[in-house]
């Protein structure tokens, strides 16, 4: 008796696809129809139709397509999202980012630039270079 092929089912929205763990070494095209969280190193071009998540341990270099992008890791490279994108505290990214919002949490790193569409289907540059502020040791007050 021969064991039926499982089916490829369609996936919902905001149901899991994928996972890349800590020592995963990825290079080429990787394209996910839900939501995928990457952890591990990887270079080349990620698409997600909907959440894509970098992990802190995260070391990604190339180009994003997504829907909405989380960064808690590295990325270096370009975005291209129709969502937000968020970047968050100990992330570092060095990119271009096109997004309609750009998020960016306390004791992140950005540095590049930032493409926001405004009402009339137009893109304005932004041009930004954050970094986490570094707490400065207060002096002793002398007497």
């Amino acid at each position: 008796m021969a064991w039926p092929w499982p089916e490829r089912k369609k996936h919902n929205a905001g149901e899991w696809t994928g996972f890349l763990e800590r020592g995963v070494i990825f290079e080429g095209k990787l394209e996910a129809s839900g939501t995928l969280r990457i952890d591990s190193t990887a270079k080349g071009t990620l698409v997600s139709h909907e959440t894509l998540i970098l992990g802190e341990h995260a070391v990604i270099e190339g180009q994003i397509f997504g829907q909405r992008v989380l960064i808690e890791g590295r990325f270096t490279g370009t975005i291209q999202a129709r969502g937000p994108v968020e970047i968050r505290s100990n992330a570092i990214v060095s990119a271009n980012i096109d997004t309609p919002c750009l998020v960016l949490e306390p004791g992140s790193v950005f540095e590049g630039e930032c493409r926001i569409p405004n009402g009339n289907e137009e893109t304005r540059p932004i041009t930004i270079a954050v970094r986490s502020p570094v707490p400065v040791a207060e002096s002793p007050a002398t007497t």
